[in-house]
């Protein structure tokens, strides 16, 4: 029931900021939404795919939130747990715990994150590529697999008490590696799939 409710909340409120407006004006976001909804899916699906032992789950939902900002990311952050699902054996209420601890709330936090730096850092590239690509992806994806534990909603078998924190710990890092080096990336060659990028604000001119 928590999941659903969160669920329901995030997209209601993210459907009535009609996300969808932003699309005449930012062409270029239909190639990150349509790599989103081919990719992450069978991402998300792989370790029900494979019925791994150790079950190493990918999240890129902050990736997903740097380049379609929060109101486009919630919707598809669900439709991919609700693709993961038709394309694997994961059950309804899996696929959903997943959408809403893997995708719906580390993309709410790094939007918090977010409006942190911007409030208390400097607008300089390093600190959007650092502080939004790769440390505050870091912190959400551990913080919202530890909330995803501590409130009964484990998204994989793991181990207990410490070796558990180690290993969300393990797995958020990697996570937020990718996702730095991919918003390094985009910002140097493809700034126009970031939505929260902004030359005016972050390259200004001398």
């Amino acid at each position: 029931m928590l999941d659903a409710l969160l669920a329901g909340l995030a997209l209601a409120l993210a459907l009535s900021l009609r996300p969808w407006r932003l699309f005449a004006a930012r062409t270029a976001l239909l190639t990150p939404l349509l790599a989103t909804l081919t990719i992450l899916p069978w991402l998300w699906a792989l370790p029900a795919l494979l019925k791994a032992s150790v079950q190493l789950q990918w999240s890129g939902a902050v990736l997903v939130l740097l380049m379609l900002g929060w109101p486009i990311a919630v919707p598809v952050l669900l439709l991919v747990a609700a693709l993961a699902w038709a394309i694997s054996p994961l059950s309804a209420g899996q696929a959903l715990a997943i959408g809403v601890w893997q995708g719906v709330v580390p993309a709410t936090l790094a939007l918090a994150a977010g409006a942190a730096v911007r409030r208390w850092l400097p607008p300089h590239p390093f600190v959007y590529i650092l502080g939004r690509g790769f440390l505050g992806a870091l912190v959400c994806l551990f913080a919202a697999r530890m909330l995803a534990q501590g409130l009964g909603t484990p998204l994989a078998d793991a181990a207990s008490g410490m070796g558990l924190v180690v290993a969300q710990w393990l797995m958020a890092w990697g996570d937020a590696f990718v996702t730095g080096m991919l918003t390094a990336i985009f910002v140097a060659f493809k700034p126009q799939w970031l939505l929260t990028w902004s030359d005016a604000r972050y390259l200004p001119k001398p």
